[in-house]
């Protein structure tokens, strides 16, 4: 049986546990979209440096966006699981 034999699909059940993928994702597929959109009016900027602008603009939203997941991932595991342990032997 697989761990993922609910009505929920794969993805769907990894957006739950990494909820900044898709953000990230979504992020770098918005910035990719206007940076394109703006290449008519670049003015005298050459193509190259456009397109250098728009990668690193696009990987800084990802790597950004990676660096508040694994904050949140660090966060729900060394502060609320103990937090939520400490409760259950206090209760006990």
């Amino acid at each position: 049986m697989s761990a993922y034999d609910d009505n929920e699909s794969k993805l769907l059940q990894k957006v739950k546990e990494n909820p900044f993928v898709p953000v990230g994702m979504a992020g770098f597929f918005a910035i990719v979209g206007y940076r394109l959109m703006k290449m008519k009016s670049r003015g005298d900027t050459k193509m190259s440096v456009h397109l250098i602008h728009m990668r690193v603009a696009a990987q800084g939203f990802v790597v950004g966006a990676i660096t508040l997941g694994v904050m949140y991932s660090m966060y729900r595991d060394y502060i609320v699981k103990p937090k939520e342990q400490q409760k259950e032997v206090e209760h006990k």
